[in-house]
């Protein structure tokens, strides 16, 4: 329940798809936070509606994202606009996210994200790897790994195809703990999936805003990642020693975006960050769009490229 003293947020993403890393249309995810009042949010739609005049019931970030509308996006995202201040959003780089995760394999035990990592050592996997033969089936071999759909030791034969015992010596040591958690209970509604970055983007979300002293209130799009019995077990993650003493979760509902402007308003966020995001991670940046977002982008966003990070971290 939402009390005078709670700060609600309402969040949505772009870019889930799961836990499929590694086979992804999308090389980037993003989840975007916004506190207005949903009247605020409202009035921005009547405005973007104005200025785009499209036929569609319900306006998405493909629609400011097209070039005949790039003064519409300037202003949403610009100084002046109406979610300046008020908004915020998480950046995941895929691939330096799935690297992440095969280094916490060196935690004991294996858990889901908490948007921690092991900073050096995830940094340093993540720039060699890809110099040597054999980086993108280990990582596609971990992938499937978690989504039970080979056997441990498939993720462990790549790694020993790696040939880098300097760089992969400590990770070849990790299968108890790997096998511990693949022997949780699969059909446990309860799991929360250890490759989606939902949820750690979640727990920045409340982390950041907390920032104001107040306990976080979020109402979030509906995701299928967040079932009831899910909701449950990341309201009891803020326990956690390393969040309880600098992040406070009110309360988590679900809505749909069509139903709460502000959640609209993340949508438009997250759909144009991801974008955004994602041309400059491929060398297609825009100078102008990358200076408009950074002013948006969490600095505790999971990135691993150097070259693009230093376009778009605030």
């Amino acid at each position: 329940m939402v009390t005078g003293q709670d700060l609600e947020i309402a969040c949505d993403e772009s870019g889930a798809e799961g836990e499929n890393l590694t086979a992804a249309i999308t090389d980037v995810f993003a989840h975007a936070s916004v506190s207005m009042e949903i009247e605020a949010a409202d009035d921005v739609i009547r405005v973007l509606r104005d200025r785009i005049r499209s036929p569609a019931t319900e306006y998405k970030a493909n629609h400011l994202l097209r070039g005949k509308h790039r003064s519409a996006l300037v202003w949403l995202l610009g100084p002046s606009g109406p979610i300046y201040g008020t908004a915020r959003v998480y950046l995941v780089e895929k691939r330096f996210f799935i690297v992440s995760r095969i280094v916490d394999l060196l935690d004991d035990p294996y858990s889901p994200s908490l948007g921690f990592y092991r900073r050096f050592e995830t940094e340093t996997l993540y720039r060699t790897g890809p110099t040597l033969p054999g980086w993108i089936p280990l990582l596609e071999s971990f992938n499937d790994v978690m989504r039970a759909r080979v056997p441990a030791q498939t993720f462990y034969d790549r790694l020993n195809d790696l040939r880098a015992p300097e760089l992969t010596g400590p990770l070849a040591a990790t299968r108890p703990n790997l096998d511990a958690y693949l022997e949780r209970p699969a059909e446990d509604p309860r799991t929360i999936p250890v490759l989606d970055p939902l949820i750690p983007a979640i727990i920045q979300a409340v982390v950041a805003w907390s920032s104001s002293g107040r306990p976080v209130e979020v109402v979030h799009d509906r995701q299928t990642t967040l079932s009831e019995e899910r909701i449950v077990e990341l309201k009891g993650v803020f326990n956690d020693p390393r969040l309880a003493s600098r992040a406070r979760l009110a309360g988590l509902r679900l809505t749909e975006s069509r139903l709460d402007a502000r959640i609209q308003m993340a949508d438009f966020l997250a759909g144009v960050a991801r974008k955004i995001a994602s041309e400059e991670l491929n060398g297609r940046g825009d100078a102008e769009l990358n200076d408009l977002l950074r002013h948006y982008v969490d600095p505790a966003s999971l990135w691993g490229h150097e070259a693009s990070w230093s376009h778009l971290h605030p």
